[in-house]
């Protein structure tokens, strides 16, 4: 890995879509502070994301990645003992 790749890049959020040959990931950092408008009557919190890279995969992986983040996610909150966070209505 060249060592300017080393240290990785920051993402706040993540966008998962497919295509018929590739589940593509889109990760995104935060670009400013959330913004709230109203709309109809209601709140609405914008949070405006730069997408800073894109990560293509063949459909095969994606099983692999699953168990892997399952582990990992497992073995993260066993050491922090902290779990899912709270669902939300969207």
């Amino acid at each position: 890995m060249p060592e300017s790749q080393i240290a990785g890049v920051h993402a706040d959020l993540v966008g998962v879509w497919h295509t018929p040959d590739s589940f593509v990931m889109d990760f995104s950092a935060l670009a400013e502070p959330p913004q709230l408008h109203q709309e109809s009557g209601q709140d609405i919190v914008m949070q405006h994301a730069q997408i800073v890279a894109r990560v293509r995969i063949p459909p095969s992986q994606v099983f692999e990645i699953m168990k892997a983040l399952e582990q990992q996610l497992s073995a993260w909150e066993r050491e922090t003992g902290q779990g899912a966070p709270p669902a939300t209505d969207l």
